[in-house]
């Protein structure tokens, strides 16, 4: 084995060790934007994973499907706190503001 395998290698096991840092900040949040933002920080270290696993074993192809997998992952964390906020995912962001924000009680 090589510097460069010692060193992926290094790097992929160092990558699980945050991964397991997040399943744990998942499980233990107090509050439901801690949780989603330890599967959207999850799914990040997932791309890294990736991309690191892809350069290991000399393929290329992962990078591409790394750089989708990162593109999933934005699109469905934005989904969850829209939903999480309005209760909808049929809401436009520019035409309403968040239930908190509302006063006495409009829009109910």
């Amino acid at each position: 084995m090589n510097f460069t395998g010692f060193v992926d290698i290094i790097v992929a096991l160092m990558i699980v060790a945050a991964m397991a840092l997040m399943l744990v900040r998942l499980f233990i949040g107090p509050t439901l934007y801690d949780r989603v933002l330890a599967v959207n920080a999850f799914g990040t270290k997932i791309v890294l994973f990736l991309a690191v696993f892809s350069l290991a074993v000399g393929r290329a192809d992962g990078l591409d499907i790394a750089l989708l997998y990162a593109l999933i992952n934005f699109v469905a964390t934005i989904a969850i706190l829209k939903f999480c906020s309005y209760r909808s995912l049929d809401v436009a962001l520019f035409d309403s503001e968040p239930r908190a924000a509302r006063k006495d009680g409009e829009g109910e």
